[in-house]
């Protein structure tokens, strides 16, 4: 393990951040991160509650909300697609909080929920079906449906036809529990129960769901000589009300209260964790006092009760008859550790066919197997989950590597040490935040191998499993790029496209635009592979393009066959090869093609990107030893290239019917057919490479009439992305970066050349609207949106009325072309 970069806070005279207790945090699959702090006036000597939301990639662009929570924010949780979250506090207030204009730097309190003067110890939202088992031992199997498989588990609540009802779960500290369900109208259903018929003190709990459908609560009062009960809780809806069903499953005691050696050495609980939310079979608990503790992980099952011979005797016990009762055993213990301070567990749901703690070797040091110990002494442990060995260990600034009681002592007496009061894992467990007592926000990476020596294959093999896993669900995949470093680059993007190549054809039309993207954030990491980066985007923008314009292509007649037109036109437009694209426009059903002439016109500025980019591709042909050059890629890519030579074809008939919709091109002829010319020439470097198995090269003929190109059209400049701000590619060489919340970081030795400076446009530069294509100006007015991961950046409100490109622009407002998420940007960008 090491720090990637830690980002504090700015030092204020008057007022300053200071820790909550408890201090929260949360992870979200998108790679959103929420903390607290209480921001405390020196004048008014009151506490302001506030919650911190932040994107991995852009840590000083923290979105600080004053949560109007009175009492101390006790809880935070994302829900499952990391869009919205859930704050509760020791007054038993719960907010939800949603992104406003799906903007991960804007969020609203939409709506909540309260159960007056009770504290919140434990939350989460309501499980909705959905598990993905992770079959470690299976990383070499060639379909993902083999590596990653799909689990039978029940929601939490079903509406009609099965749909999963939202909503969450609350545990309140004097043992009541509240669920509140979000009804489909927005309205909010709340109802409270208490957990048994005596109530008691709850000081800590946890919630986890079984594939039932069922939930469990675990609770302990906080004292180790006290048991640790479990409940099930059963939510149903009858007549519009929520209803509340529980009952008392078996509790333990801890292993270390009924040891003579250690029976008072441990008198508090500290941490009581479900291992994951959907498994409450195993659980884990700390119990404290001033200076040390000890971690145990206990498990439930199913054990045979014995029966009395007498009994036997009466009624034999014969092969499933036999009586079985739940029963806790303990899996693993630790050894006396210094004082824990938080616990971060992690979320990968992986399925280990051994249920005992033997793995294969080549899979025992996989990351998900490891939850994390922060300890008082500022050190970090990552132990096997279940084992509880030693897997990794991060040394804070604080923490003695030595073990140099004397050392120790004196700093004990000097003050308290800097430790994380609170701990997360990302999504894959390749990363780990915490947020310490003063409030800084540190960022460590963890190695694939956790901390031992494995080849650089293994460490390959495993960083590509996790990003066909992110493929699959489509979780951000932000913390892997943290292990890339940029001699992988290029191994791993071949690999990727091999894995991706061996899935069926329906799975590669579903994965197409996420491998892409996937791809294009790779090839950031290196300078050998900056220029591809414009080529994937490019590509990514072909593809939404081509589905935009086919599908506003109408059959002509109701019971036409089954093949769409825009299925139609591929069809056509790959079986006629003919160079001529007045022959190739014959064969299609021009009435299929009629729009409104409004709409035609709209659709000018994409129009013109197609136009532009052919020309640019083609006059780029005869420097095809390049790869430097943006476009390198698409003069081998057949499927490209036909989609750029049906699109010609669309463009042409609609320029028929609308000649202002064509796009624009400067030629020294005025009596030069600009898109005859293209059209012909793509043509022939299409016929080149669509035979992927046995590409061509292109010919001298086709080659000298693209070298005078220049000579009878004015080749445009196109706007390629521009490259991003964000964090990872500075974290390559592996140096500490320290940053401040609120302020953006200089550039720190920028791991692109100056070779590329041709394709990145520079400040001051007039910016461009890269999804509407509209030039914005030196200096813009219009409020805009940048992608937090590729740097796309277009306007905030739409300056357009017609109804195909609403049908455009809603394509990108949950996330961009890449699949980031969006946050707003200042005026006047630079």
């Amino acid at each position: 393990m090491d720090l990637a970069y830690v980002c504090e806070w700015e030092k204020r005279p008057k007022s300053n951040h200071c820790p909550s207790i408890p201090l929260v945090c949360a992870w979200s699959c998108r790679n959103l991160i929420a903390f607290t702090t209480d921001l405390k006036n020196e004048e008014e000597k009151d506490l302001t509650h506030m919650i911190h939301i932040l994107d991995t990639e852009h840590p000083w662009d923290v979105y600080s909300i004053n949560s109007g929570h009175i009492e101390i924010i006790t809880c935070l949780e994302w829900d499952q697609s990391g869009s919205r979250l859930l704050s509760a506090d020791a007054d038993g207030h719960i907010k939800c909080w949603s992104m406003t204009d799906h903007l991960a730097n804007s969020w609203e309190n939409t709506v909540g929920s309260m159960v007056e003067g009770d504290p919140i110890v434990a939350l989460s939202w309501l499980h909705n079906g959905v598990k993905l088992a992770l079959h470690v031992e299976k990383s070499g199997a060639s379909n993902f449906g083999e590596k990653f498989s799909r689990v039978k588990f029940s929601p939490s609540l079903t509406l009609f036809g099965g749909k999963p009802m939202e909503g969450w779960i609350a545990v309140t500290i004097s043992g009541l529990v509240t669920v509140s369900l979000l009804k489909p109208n927005g309205q909010v259903l709340t109802s409270t129960e208490s957990l048994c018929r005596l109530r008691c003190r709850v000081a800590l709990a946890d919630i986890a769901f079984t594939g039932g459908g069922n939930i469990v609560v675990a609770t302990s009062d906080g004292s180790s000589t006290s048991p640790v009960q479990f409940y099930k809780v059963c939510v149903s809806v009858v007549n519009e009300k929520c209803k509340i069903d529980t009952e008392i499953l078996p509790s333990l005691f801890m292993r270390c209260t009924t040891d003579p050696a250690r029976k008072d050495k441990y008198p508090a609980i500290t941490h009581l964790k479900f291992l994951a939310r959907d498994m409450s079979e195993q659980v884990l608990l700390c119990a404290s006092n001033q200076n040390s503790s000890i971690v145990e992980c206990w498990s439930l099952r199913k054990e045979g009760l014995p029966v009395n011979n007498i009994f036997q005797q009466i009624s034999p016990v014969v092969g499933d008859k036999q009586p079985m009762i739940l029963k806790w055993r303990i899996l693993s213990a630790t050894n006396d550790l210094d004082r824990v301070s938080a616990v971060a567990l992690p979320k990968l749901p992986i399925s280990l066919t051994n249920t005992d703690l033997k793995v294969a070797n080549d899979t025992k040091f996989f990351p998900g197997l490891g939850l994390a110990l922060s300890f008082h002494d500022g050190s970090v442990h990552i132990v096997h989950r279940l084992s509880l060995q030693t897997m990794a260990v991060f040394y804070g600034s604080s923490s003695q590597r030595p073990v140099d009681e004397q050392a120790i002592k004196r700093q004990r007496a000097a003050g308290p040490l800097v430790h994380f009061k609170a701990m997360q894992l990302s999504w894959t467990s390749l990363a780990l935040v915490g947020i310490d007592n003063h409030g800084k926000l540190s960022m460590l990476r963890i190695s694939p191998s956790m901390g031992h020596v494995l080849d650089m294959n293994m460490s390959l093999r495993h960083l590509l499993f996790l990003l066909e896993y992110c493929m699959v669900t489509g979780y951000d995949w932000w913390d892997i790029l943290l292990h890339v470093q940029p001699n992988m680059v290029q191994n791993l993007v071949e690999k990727l496209h091999e894995e991706y190549m061996r899935q069926n054809a329906a799975l590669q039309q579903v994965l197409s635009t996420r491998i892409v993207a996937m791809k294009a954030s790779l090839c950031k990491l290196s300078s050998n592979t900056v220029a591809r980066v414009c080529d994937y985007h490019a590509k990514l923008f072909l593809i939404a393009i081509s589905c935009t314009l086919k599908s506003l292509l109408r059959p002509h007649f109701l019971n036409t066959p089954d093949k769409s037109p825009g299925d139609r036109l591929t069809e056509i437009c790959s079986k006629i090869t003919d160079i001529d694209i007045d022959k190739v426009m014959i064969n299609l059903k021009t009435e299929e093609f009629v729009l409104e002439m409004t709409t035609l016109q709209s659709l000018q500025q994409l129009i013109q990107w197609v136009g532009d980019f052919v020309l640019y591709l083609l006059a780029s042909l005869p420097n095809q030893g390049s790869p430097v050059r943006p476009g390198h890629s698409f003069l081998r890519d057949g499927a490209s290239l036909g989609m750029l030579r049906e699109l010609m074809v669309v463009i042409r008939i609609w320029g028929l019917l609308k000649p202002s919709c064509l796009p624009v091109y400067t030629a020294t002829s005025d009596t030069q057919d600009s898109m005859s010319l293209l059209f012909r020439l793509l043509t022939k470097l299409w016929l080149c490479c669509r035979d992927e198995t046995h590409p061509s090269e292109p010919d001298d003929t086709l080659i000298d009439e693209c070298c005078l190109l220049p000579s009878q059209l004015l080749i445009p400049n196109v706007d390629w992305l521009p490259i991003n701000n964000g964090i990872i590619s500075k974290l390559q060489n592996k140096q500490l970066i320290r940053l401040q919340f609120g302020k953006a970081p200089g550039l720190i030795g920028h791991t692109v050349s100056s070779q590329f400076d041709v394709f990145v446009r520079a400040p001051g530069q007039p910016k461009i609207d890269h999804l509407r294509r509209l030039h914005l100006g030196a200096y813009p007015t219009e409020e805009c949106k940048s992608c937090t991961r590729c740097g796309c950046v277009t306007m905030l409100k739409s300056p357009n009325k017609t109804t195909a490109v609403k049908q455009w622009e809603q394509r990108w407002i949950k996330n961009c072309l890449c699949g980031g998420l969006w946050r707003r940007m200042p005026l006047s960008y630079s």
